[in-house]
């Protein structure tokens, strides 16, 4: 069955009507990333998560992108609840840059969520802030909405989902979830607060659809133990198991195998230390007697006696295991004999950026162990099959997949139609897209502008047409030409000097061109040219056309004409 998806053009949607709900997606539909959501109902906004997306190769020199404020801008003082459904980047990992923008904005969310968001606020030296813990069960009142909160299993503890009470109808939104049915924290999906809701009646469901695609239910995390006990076992030298930085039950499993095989365990990477040290002073982690040491006293053991828990399982450049892989880790380095767990699946778009570590880390002589050769991760998403579970049980009258690419909206639209749920009151979103729930109905009314936001260092902002730059210095390369020119005699007097960068071509290769520029500037003057501006075109010109048809580039090339 197709499922026929709209591309909505940019208008302005119609102005709302008294007791509809309107409902704008800031980020994380089409992405795996940057998950953000905007409620409006009587004049007051709600925002349910806040979250980063972090950049491709394609997006040189980004730190982070933004969900799109540019939305809300006008609008901050009418929000009156920004609620948070777990602790992971995706999700909170931009609250510092709104709450910039107005401070004490109510935050809510479970108290790890909330101790991770606390961390983030020192950092960015935001004071002010309004946080209020809430739990499973509890139900909370901000302006025209109420919230209710139900648990829900995830990669990371203290998850909830979040039902949205307004007097346009009743919301449930899943935030991230899976079904585990023999968690290890022993925290179940709240199933029976969900059928509960289902007696109310649902009028929109927006359910997580990172999993859409894949069939059946996914693993328990307890079946990953078996692989993990079999790395352990087999490693010989160093130990490696790099993980997210917030994979708290991961990262519980590698301390529970690290006590039974005799190994210390060590934190690598600013934010593991600063995570796993909230997790355990909340009681989210236990960490055994004298089992962490600091990384300072490694040298004091053998390479048998350690693991290292590291960051940077999605390849980050600046992490602590590309550092290792690139042999610019000031304390860590692997060679032959050393096993490297990867316990993280990829996110997509971070292919390349993955496989270059693992491909540093192997040619150092490590063994990489990770999930396409190993059961050594489960996802935290819930599958196709826990999927239809809850469609059956909520019969939701309406749905707006969320959270993922668009043929993983689109795969969780179909799921949602053959549960039962009519095909026109399923709605495939992107980012931007406004949706209005009235009258039981949700219907896609316009669309807003939701470009991306980057973080660029300290800079935040659109930064477009430096990505272009970037983009073609370090795909195409850079070519400087400095020739000086003597108007009056009309004589070129020195040069053309040429500079190149991003080439792997010995410099003589440009030996002809240098001739050409030579002659063609000449024979300008010549002819009486007697403007440096125009002199510059030319040896844009000829040096454009020669590397396009000798090296087959299209490099950024910047022509100087000093005239005298």
């Amino acid at each position: 069955m197709d499922y026929p998806v709209t591309v909505t053009e940019l208008r302005q949607p119609p102005k709302l009507k008294p007791g509809a709900l309107r409902i704008t997606p800031l980020g994380g539909l089409g992405d795996v990333g940057r998950n953000s959501a905007s409620f409006e109902i009587d004049g007051q906004l709600a925002l349910v998560d806040c979250g980063v997306l972090f950049p491709e190769d394609h997006h040189p020199g980004v730190d982070l992108i933004l969900p799109a404020f540019g939305i809300i801008d006008d609008r901050l003082d009418d929000i009156v609840a920004l609620v948070l459904t777990h602790g992971h980047e995706d999700h909170i990992g931009a609250v510092p840059y709104l709450l910039r923008r107005r401070p004490d904005i109510p935050v809510y969310g479970s108290r790890l969520t909330l101790a991770l968001i606390t961390n983030k606020l020192k950092e960015h030296r935001i004071r002010g802030a309004q946080l209020v813990e809430v739990r499973e069960g509890q139900r909370v009142t901000a302006g025209n909405f109420e919230f209710e909160f139900f648990a829900v299993n995830h990669s990371i503890p203290d998850g909830l989902a979040v039902a949205i009470r307004t007097r346009a109808g009743l919301v449930l939104h899943t935030g991230d979830f899976k079904m585990d049915q023999l968690p290890l924290d022993g925290r179940l999906t709240d199933l029976r607060g969900f059928a509960r809701l289902a007696g109310e009646g649902v009028d929109l469901f927006m359910v997580d659809s990172t999993n859409a695609e894949s069939p059946g239910f996914t693993t328990h995390e307890k079946d990953i133990e078996p692989a993990l006990a079999r790395v352990f076992e087999q490693a010989r030298g160093k130990l490696i198991v790099a993980s997210f930085a917030s994979h708290v039950h991961r990262i519980q499993q590698v301390l529970d195998m690290a006590v039974k095989h005799g190994r210390k365990a060590v934190y690598v990477g600013r934010s593991m230390v600063r995570n796993m040290a909230t997790a355990r002073d909340l009681g989210y982690l236990r960490v055994p007697g004298d089992t962490l040491i600091e990384l300072k006293d490694i040298d004091k053991y053998r390479d048998d006696e350690v693991v290292i828990i590291s960051t940077g399982s999605q390849g980050e450049p600046l992490a602590a295991l590309s550092r290792i892989a690139n042999r610019e880790h000031p304390h860590v380095a692997v060679g032959p004999g050393d096993v490297v767990l990867l316990a993280s699946s990829l996110i997509p778009g971070n292919e390349n950026a993955v496989y270059r570590v693992i491909n540093g880390l192997s040619k150092l002589g490590a063994q990489v162990v990770h999930k396409g050769n190993a059961l050594v991760h489960v996802s935290g998403h819930a599958s196709a099959g826990e999927l239809l579970y809850c469609y059956n049980i909520l019969a939701p009258r309406n749905v707006l997949p969320v959270h993922g690419e668009i043929r993983h909206l689109i795969a969780n639209a179909k799921l949602a139609i053959a549960s039962g749920v009519p095909a026109e009151n399923v709605v495939v979103a992107e980012d931007g897209d406004v949706v209005d729930l009235r009258d039981g109905r949700a219907r896609k009314v316009g669309k807003v502008d939701a470009s991306y936001v980057f973080v660029d260092g300290s800079t935040v902002g659109d930064i477009s047409e430096s990505l272009t730059d970037r983009r073609i210095l370090g795909e195409e390369g850079f070519i400087s030409i400095v020739s000086v020119v003597s108007l009056h005699n009309q004589q070129l007097l020195s040069g053309p000097d040429i500079h190149a960068r991003g080439f792997a071509e010995e410099d003589s290769v440009f030996d002809d061109v240098r001739d050409k520029i030579a002659q063609a500037l000449q024979e300008a003057l010549d002819e009486g040219v007697d403007d440096a501006h125009r002199l510059q075109q030319i040896t844009r010109r000829v040096m454009g056309s020669w590397v396009s048809k000798r090296l087959r580039r299209r490099p950024m090339i910047v022509p100087v004409v000093v005239a005298t």
